[in-house]
């Protein structure tokens, strides 16, 4: 009787143990919100998603056009703001007025963000930093004060260094797009002339980013970019990433097929997340056949997650998903 009382209490205990490695082993996750136009869809337009570090830091990855400014309920708090490069689809010239506005093929992108943009109203609203590298800082540094929010919320990262904000480490690595300020966002003489010319303003080259996240989890977010050798050498050598977020959109940057050779051959992470397809990839949240989505997953040796709108993802430190995926 006695020997089986010490066993059931041995099995209460071992229980307890494991329920409480279980609960802990999830509480130190990362979790991914998209945010895009259409609820539990990927959609034409879907480039924003919300990084949650397990110690509550929240990181804003290319507002773009389908965060409903920063009003929108799905935001939330905000400390870190990340623009890859300014074109209006991820700076967000304009946007949503409400999540589900328009349509998964066409968004109602008709509240205009300009001159300060969608990323920068949602940071002088959340107090949060925007982190950028290239020649961006300087540029969001005087949106930030025409807008009333603090300069110094413009902190830079070039390639090579690292920026620790909220416990959650952050570097830019080379993208090969193209990076003009439109003008739009440009107020005075110099607008009309450039408009006049066909041209856009340079805030130097645009940019990824690999954060490294407090439960040792390190995201590759490729920004709009072609294949880099840096994708091999930076990315999977010296920070040997867990996670990619990966382009796919084709003409203006990797198609499905080039995005699955730098996964599968180049940065070589555990699971990568699709992004930027400029499509209609999902009917109620199940991936059409034949798109470029499509095309990614079957390309792609290692787990495509893809980004339905609204539905959160959490991954462990190795960039396995344990939940939402």
């Amino acid at each position: 009787m006695a020997q089986s009382k010490g066993l059931l209490l041995s099995a209460v205990l071992v229980a307890g143990c494991l329920s409480g490695m279980a609960a802990a082993a999830e509480h130190d996750q990362v979790t991914v919100t998209p945010l895009g136009g259409q609820d539990g869809e990927f959609c034409s337009r879907d480039r924003a998603l919300v990084f949650e570090d397990p110690n509550g830091t929240r990181i804003l990855y290319d507002a773009g056009r389908t965060v409903a400014g920063p009003e929108d309920p799905r935001l939330g708090d905000i400390d870190v703001v990340l623009v890859s490069h300014v074109h209006g689809d991820h700076i967000g010239d304009r946007h949503i007025p409400a999540a589900n506005a328009g349509s998964c093929a066409t968004a109602d992108t008709s509240v205009n963000a300009l001159p300060n943009s969608n990323s920068v109203n949602i940071a002088v609203s959340k107090g949060a930093k925007i982190v950028t590298g290239s020649d961006m800082p300087s540029f969001f540094a005087t949106k930030l004060k025409a807008a009333g929010g603090d300069p110094a919320n413009s902190v830079l990262v070039r390639f090579g260094a690292m920026q620790t904000v909220g416990g959650v480490g952050i570097t830019t690595v080379p993208a090969v797009h193209s990076n003009g300020v439109a003008p739009g966002m440009i107020e005075g003489p110099l607008s009309e002339l450039l408009a006049q010319s066909g041209l856009s303003a340079s805030v130097g080259p645009p940019t990824g980013y690999v954060l490294t996240f407090s439960n040792g989890l390190v995201v590759y977010l490729s920004g709009d970019t072609g294949i880099t050798a840096e994708q091999k050498l930076v990315v999977n050598d010296y920070y040997d990433t867990g996670l990619a977020v990966m382009n796919i959109g084709d003409t203006y940057t990797t198609g499905p097929r080039e995005a699955a050779y730098v996964v599968n051959d180049l940065v070589q992470p555990n699971a990568v997340i699709a992004s930027h397809a400029n499509e209609v990839a999902t009917k109620d949240g199940k991936v059409i056949p034949d798109t470029r989505t499509d095309v990614f997953i079957k390309a792609s040796q290692v787990p495509v997650h893809v980004p339905l709108s609204g539905i959160t993802m959490s991954f462990d430190r190795d960039g396995r998903c344990t939940k939402g995926c």
